[in-house]
């Protein structure tokens, strides 16, 4: 009975051994191939020193992170000599590539910073940058070697930047401005534009305040001078080294022109005015030849009136025959004298205009 009894037991044990071996062969077999899969980047961190472990490597995979970029961007760091004092960890390389950042970017802008010795620049200033949207190794190009911005830009639709001086003479300029980065401004400060705004500007505030075109054309460097002490890289994301100034032409005399346009317009000015008055005098002339018929009515009514007066007075007895007969002797005499009067002034008219 005994040895029927363990029989069993045996068994029991056999089936838990072969589980337990293979359970651990599956175990193996996965660790294997984690291992296989990240052993190339495993032995480039151990042999560069980048401090990247195995668990490190998969722990990147569960928070789908790239193991490859974070350990090439860390390994890049290392062999440019930006290591963890610089704040160039792994888990900052992580955090900045889940929010959205450009890793290997970021390195290579800290490299070249390191290069060229900008101290300004710092892992959290380069990735705050990289995040706000700006090319962050552009700008430390930008700010080793200055870039030149010609003024006015090829974008506004202009050759030229146009003042006028004055004594009214038009000076068409074109310049060019060295600009270098300024890091510390490159989170919110001005772009280009604003940049070449502000010297179209001052340009041609200096070319105004000059009293005659010739100041600016015998120096030009006066225009440099003072768009220079307005500091008009104030907010901006660059700081101006230099403005120099390519070329100035002489253009039109707009103070001319304008004087001629001020003059044609007061002369049509006057001439509204005296259309106005000659307006004036012809409607008092109506008016007035309107009253003289008026008054002529009045006479005529007058008038009118005389022979029923004169009936009146036949009727009344107050005036008799021979008193009518004299007044219309008186009248025809008038109207006699009346009539040899502009006679002879018509005939002294026609003798002066023979003798001339």
């Amino acid at each position: 009975m005994s040895l029927l009894a363990q029989a069993p037991d045996k068994q029991a044990v056999q089936i838990l051994v072969i589980l337990g071996v293979i359970v651990a062969l599956f175990v193996a077999f996965i660790f294997f191939a984690v291992f296989i899969g990240f052993f190339r980047l495993w032995i480039q961190s151990v042999t560069t020193g980048a401090g990247i472990g195995i668990f490190d490597l998969v722990g990147m995979k569960f928070r789908k992170v790239s193991p490859a970029v974070i350990v090439r961007s860390k390994i890049m760091a290392v062999q440019a000599g930006i290591g963890d004092e610089h704040g160039v960890t792994s888990k900052s390389l992580e955090a900045h590539y889940l929010a959205g950042g450009n890793v290997p970017l970021v390195v290579r802008s800290l490299i070249a910073a390191a290069k060229a010795k900008l101290v300004e620049l710092d892992f959290k200033l380069a990735a705050a940058i990289d995040l706000a949207g700006r090319n962050v190794l552009e700008a430390v190009q930008t700010s080793v070697y200055p870039k030149v911005i010609d003024c006015p830009g090829k974008g506004m639709g202009k050759d030229s930047l146009d003042g006028v001086a004055q004594n009214g003479i038009q000076l068409k300029v074109r310049a060019r401005v060295t600009v270098r980065a300024n890091l510390r401004q490159l989170i919110g400060g001005a772009t280009e534009e604003t940049i070449i705004a502000r010297v179209g500007e001052g340009i041609v505030s200096a070319i105004g305040s000059s009293h005659s075109h010739l100041e600016v054309l015998a120096n030009p460097d006066r225009i440099s001078k003072t768009v220079l002490a307005r500091r008009l890289d104030a907010q901006t994301a660059f700081e101006i080294v230099s403005i120099d100034i390519a070329d100035v032409d002489v253009g039109d005399n707009i103070g001319a022109r304008l004087q001629a346009d001020q003059a044609e317009a007061d002369m049509r000015v006057a001439r509204a005015n005296a259309e106005g008055r000659r307006a004036m005098a012809v409607a008092e002339e109506q008016e007035m030849i309107a009253q003289i018929e008026q008054n002529r009515a009045k006479v005529l009514e007058a008038e009118a009136e005389v022979p029923k007066a004169i009936a009146h007075a036949f009727n009344s007895g107050k005036l008799g025959l021979m008193d009518y007969y004299r007044l219309r002797n008186i009248q025809a005499d008038t109207d006699m004298r009346s009539s040899i009067a502009k006679a002879g002034m018509t005939t002294t008219g026609r003798k002066t205009s023979n003798t001339g």
